[in-house]
């Protein structure tokens, strides 16, 4: 492809309604094009990187045994009626009537279609079990869209569908979808992690989520290189400290702290250490009553653990500023768990410090030297705070912090869709046998996104070579005024097409700086510069995407030099 052909419009600014690198890169190296809040255009430079996507998923969910089927993307209201999901969906789901007036939606996934296909083709057992793929453009309404692809309205989207006779059949395929997803991945060339996960919308009894680590990522992932573990941070759990907790060395002491408040506050106070300071959280309990929740001073309360606990209220409510003076006869900032007249539950990590910090639950006052089983009784324990870089691995490793952009999701679903759906077979009995499910989604568009975000710096995107638009770029400098350039470039890129090596031929009237810093921009991994200076030399220049500097390549070994290069990536 030659640029001179190509209407493609590259910009040195940064939209300003760009938030993030991938969003603002693909902008700006003319990828996609901004129809309305949350719709893209794909430009050609961008689809192919898409198109490129599409046919490495595929390949995988070929080889996985699962069958490429497309199914519509508007979908009567019927079907999801018949799950609950028509009301239970909510404002995500894009309604539509057609002419008579009869309600459909613009899918955003296809549990109930593919659920009626199957209803309507299997019969026995011995069709189980059975795998569904398509890649289509998706819908769903987000409230608030953002990111560019990170959270588009209209995305493109593999979604996969199983069906089984019992659940080891599901477990295999299950298995067989996370080794796909894996291999995905590992192809394009990204950094990952597999997370467990809830089933959010989708529903099902298991599902795992697969992580492109990026700072620009909306999930916490915790994970342990050592031991493989890695769980989104919400819901990652914290060990005990190893040990026996150290014996009390002080005196429990009232301390005046007039105004000091927080936590950060009463350490710089008291010129002791956050981590030896406890703060209690007052939440609401299903009895209207309150209980105390007490995590160390440099830990964060995790609310889901929290809703875990026996009569917290869900979801989890902190105390109000009245309903705290109302159950202890003080304002914020100075409860304390000595002489609490509440429940009280500690954190594991809170409940192994000796001599610590706390509330006295009186205004301006604080307890120091405090100690379990001295002072106050040994606590109720419990996993109530969120995991920190550092901490224990349940396989004993150290846990590891990092950004995670989700772009895979697959859940056992079991019946909760099949037996709504009164989708049966017969089994090898003759009777009537409900097919447990599974689904596998993978975002198509958003890997491109994530693709960026992980591989860029402050000169552009640098494409993995697995999904870049072209595998090599060639600049002609002044191609359009020297035959010996243009002669260079055309038999060079001629040589590399009989190879299947398709080049992007930047032939344009432009000076050599617009075309490098364009060629930065659009990440192409291997650049080919030709001129007439080194022509003179018999040689030409390259550089790879990544590398601080240019070599000079014998003209007569450039299709070798180049196809070595291709092999070794």
């Amino acid at each position: 492809m030659r640029l001179s052909n190509l209407p493609v419009t590259t910009l040195k600014e940064v939209p300003a309604d760009a938030e993030v690198i991938s969003h603002q890169l693909m902008l700006r190296a003319g990828l996609i094009r901004k129809l309305s809040s949350g719709l893209f255009t794909w430009m050609p430079l961008g689809l192919k990187v898409l198109r490129k996507v599409e046919q490495l998923v595929r390949e995988e969910m070929d080889r996985a045994g699962a069958l490429e089927i497309l199914m519509p993307a508007i979908q009567p209201a019927e079907l999801w009626e018949e799950t609950g999901r028509w009301n239970k969906y909510g404002s995500l789901l894009l309604r539509i009537n057609d002419r008579h007036g009869r309600d459909f939606c613009f899918g955003p996934t296809h549990e109930e279609v593919v659920t009626d296909v199957a209803r309507k083709d299997l019969r026995s057992y011995k069709q189980l079990p059975v795998t569904y793929y398509q890649i289509q453009t998706k819908f769903r309404d987000e409230i608030r869209p953002r990111f560019g692809l990170m959270r588009a309205r209209e995305f493109i989207m593999k979604d996969a569908y199983s069906f089984h006779a019992d659940t080891e059949s599901l477990q295999q395929t299950y298995d067989s979808m996370a080794k796909a997803y894996t291999n995905i991945l590992t192809r394009i060339g990204l950094h990952f992690r597999p997370v467990d996960a809830a089933g959010g919308e989708i529903g099902g009894s298991k599902s795992c989520e697969f992580h492109v680590l990026a700072d620009s990522g909306e999930d916490g992932i915790a994970y342990c290189d050592n031991d493989s573990f890695a769980m989104n941070v919400e819901l990652a759990p914290t060990l005990p400290p190893e040990g026996a907790r150290a014996a009390a060395t002080e005196a429990m002491t009232t301390v005046s702290t007039p105004g000091v408040r927080t936590i950060d506050g009463i350490a710089g106070f008291l010129r002791s250490d956050p981590s030896q300071c406890l703060k209690t959280l007052l939440v609401e309990a299903e009895d209207d009553g309150l209980i105390a929740l007490i995590v160390r001073g440099d830990h964060e309360l995790n609310p889901l653990k929290a809703e875990q606990i026996d009569g917290v209220k869900t979801p989890l409510t902190m105390a109000s500023s009245e309903q705290i003076l109302a159950a202890t006869g003080i304002g914020p900032g100075f409860a304390g768990p000595v002489g609490l007249n509440l429940p009280v539950w500690v954190d594991h990590s809170a409940a192994f410090v000796s001599d610590f910090v706390c509330g006295a639950n009186a205004s301006d006052e604080h307890l120091t030297g405090v100690n379990w089983g001295r002072d106050l009784p040994e606590p109720n324990t419990a996993d109530l705070r969120n995991v920190q870089a550092g901490d224990r691995s349940p396989g004993g490793g150290t846990i590891a912090i990092a950004r995670g952009i989700e772009v895979g999701h697959i859940f056992q679903l079991g019946d909760q869709y099949s037996k709504s759906m009164n989708l049966n077979v017969l089994d090898q009995n003759g009777k009537a046998l409900t097919p447990l499910m599974g689904c596998y989604g993978i975002g198509v568009s958003r890997l491109v996104a994530a693709a960026i975000e992980q591989n860029n710096d402050e000169n552009g995107i640098i494409w993995p070579v697995a999904i870049s638009p072209f595998p090599v770029t060639i600049l002609g400098l002044n191609y359009g005024r020297s035959e010996a350039v243009k002669d260079a470039v055309d038999n060079l890129a001629e040589a590399l097409s009989k190879l299947g090596i398709e080049a992007l031929i930047d032939d344009r009237d432009a000076r050599p700086g617009v075309k490098f810093a364009d060629s930065d921009l659009m990440g192409i991994p291997h650049r080919l510069v030709i001129g007439e200076r080194g022509l003179k030399e018999g040689k030409i220049e390259y550089r790879h995407r990544q590398a601080s500097e240019a070599e000079e390549v014998e003209l007569t070994n450039a299709l070798a030099f180049i196809q070595e290069k291709l092999e070794a990536q």
